[in-house]
This record gives structure tokens, sequence and C-alpha cells, in this order.
């Protein structure tokens, strides 16, 4: 008997992006979600988990940043 677990996945998975650049994982073969374009990376879930860890380094939605530059000045 085979567990889930011991069964190698074999999905390939796309980065996703939406415009507040906030990113995700989808599945390589499927459209992208309304709002959401490839950024270029395909791989395994752990390889695209990988990748938006290393790019994906300020949690704050796009719009959140820059209304907190506004209000500082920063713009």
């Amino acid at each position: 008997m085979m567990y889930q677990d011991d069964k190698e996945d074999k999905t390939i998975y796309k980065v996703v992006v939406n415009h507040e650049e906030q990113y995700s994982i989808w599945l390589g073969d499927r459209e992208n979600p309304l709002g959401w374009k490839d950024v270029g990376k395909n791989g395994s879930k752990q390889e695209c988990l990988d990748y938006i860890k290393q790019v994906w380094t300020d949690m704050r939605p796009l719009s959140l940043r820059n209304n907190m530059d506004k209000a500082v000045g920063n713009t």
C-alpha cells in the first residue's frame, strides 16, 4: 500500500502576481485567475514557494506601501 506522502508530486506550478504585487502559486497548465499574471517562474511546488520567499520581501500590498510612503513624504 502506497501512502500519499510516498508518491512523488510531479505537478508543475507557476508563480503568479496580482496588481498589489502579492504572489501565489497556480497550477502550471491552468489559465491564471482573473487579475493575476505570470512572473515567469515554473517548477515544483517547493521551487515556486522558494522563489516567492526570495522575491516577496515586503508583504504589504502595493497600495498600502504607496500610501505609507506618501504619508512620510517619500514619493
